[in-house]
């Protein structure tokens, strides 16, 4: 739960502020942050909302960070009919080209 505990500092936010967040005991998130014991996915979920995060990235399925408004706009592209959501790669393809 290394990830949990960078997202936390990143975002300023003592161990008090995101127990009162989640609904539970200091003692817990020290425990979940030593990696002590492992929360159950409803409380991974919570832990990923009160951190602006994802699941995936409190798990370790992934390095990257994403914010809510990230993953939100995500979706919404994955709602897109299929030639729309082609042009909005096409357009991040010529965006990171020029990286």
């Amino acid at each position: 739960w290394r990830q949990q505990m960078l997202m936390r500092k990143k975002k300023k936010l003592l161990q008090a502020a995101l127990r009162k967040l989640i609904g539970t005991s200091g003692v817990v998130i020290v425990r979940y942050e030593r990696g002590d014991i492992k929360p159950s996915i409803d409380v991974v979920a919570k832990i990923a909302d009160a951190l602006d995060g994802s699941v995936d990235y409190l798990i370790g399925k992934t390095n990257l960070i994403l914010a809510k408004e990230t993953i939100h706009r995500i979706v919404d592209i994955s709602n897109l009919k299929e030639e729309n959501k082609n042009f909005i790669f096409n357009l991040i393809d010529m965006s990171l080209w020029d990286m």
